[in-house]
């Protein structure tokens, strides 16, 4: 069944209706007619079955037949990603949804390739990578994706608490399945990847001072994407073991 994304606000008991880029691929591209089932979310957790009842040019009306609340998300996920060079970004975006992370954090580091106006620019395109994202694989959660910004900036804006990893090349750096063995997720996670090239010594330095925990996915290095991908999946596994 085709998933259609609506706001919260734009949400009643009864009736819902779609409109602009959401309403023209329902009509046009998947040629939806009156009577048509479809499914709506609105990013928040719930998601209802529509009966199409009214199709105009601007617009597509229908009405709730059922709705659904997923459960709420016990342990947050964010991504904390130094944006890598090319298009990589927009892979660890659309995985990253998949895998279920509530927020993408894209930081500009000192090994930054990447030009801070092009990040900014690009931040409303990822986010439509990432709405699209959720009506494939069937999160009713939108991740949210954040500005860009400084490495610093954003270490010192961060609020207390939760649990703080850093994928590190460290001989003090635990396995993810030796930390959560050793202590229990507290909170939202943060999951903070460098880009190529790594972080610097100094924002290692930081990160450490800021709680973050030096964490290691063997001896092999990985790409950028990979290493995001890989330690999200174990993450999420770690967290519903």
């Amino acid at each position: 069944m085709n998933r259609y994304f609506i706001p919260a606000d734009q949400w009643d008991d009864e009736h819902l209706s779609l409109r602009g880029e959401e309403a023209r691929h329902c009509c046009r591209v998947m040629r939806a007619r009156e009577g048509d089932d479809i499914e709506v979310f609105d990013g928040h957790g719930t998601s209802a079955i529509c009966k199409i009842s009214d199709i105009n040019r601007d617009a597509v009306r229908c009405r709730i037949t059922s709705k659904t609340l997923s459960p709420k998300i016990e342990h947050p996920i964010t991504l904390c990603q130094a944006i890598p060079k090319g298009g990589n970004m927009e892979l660890i975006v659309q995985k990253a949804v998949e895998l279920g992370v509530s927020k993408i954090q894209p930081l500009i580091t000192d090994h930054t390739v990447a030009r801070p106006d092009s990040a900014e620019k690009k931040g409303s395109k990822w986010q439509r990578i990432a709405l699209e994202a959720c009506k494939q694989c069937g999160q009713n959660y939108l991740s949210e994706i954040a500005t860009p910004e400084p490495f610093d900036t954003w270490l010192k804006n961060l609020p207390s608490g939760g649990t703080r990893l850093i994928a590190a090349l460290d001989e003090r750096a635990l396995h993810l399945r030796e930390h959560f063995g050793a202590q229990a997720p507290e909170g939202d996670v943060l999951f903070l990847v460098g880009p190529e090239g790594d972080f610097s010594k100094d924002e290692y330095d930081a990160a450490y001072k800021s709680g973050f925990q030096p964490i290691s996915f063997g001896n092999i290095v990985l790409r950028v994407e990979t290493a995001s991908l890989y330690g999200l999946s174990i993450i999420q596994h770690e967290l519903s073991a």
